[in-house]
């Protein structure tokens, strides 16, 4: 069963409380999904860190519920 937009947001929300998150839907399949994530808890992390902490923030269904999720993340300007 994939997981829902709404539950991948609240999620990352979840994780990381002051993200910004905006998500689109690649396939119209609910599975593939696009996010990008701002946060402050990005500031002065490598990018594979700041993605860590999104997949962290999603938990053990990334890659099971949650097929595909291209990622971007950015800091607040």
């Amino acid at each position: 069963m994939a997981m829902s937009g709404d539950e991948i947001v609240a999620r990352i929300k979840a994780g990381l409380p002051d993200a910004e998150v905006t998500l689109t839907d690649l396939a119209g399949d609910d599975n593939h999904w696009a996010a990008h994530v701002v946060s402050a808890a990005f500031t002065g992390k490598p990018r594979v860190a700041q993605h860590k902490l999104v997949y962290a923030a999603i938990g053990p269904e990334m890659g099971g519920a949650l097929h595909a999720l291209q990622l971007t993340t950015a800091v607040p300007t």
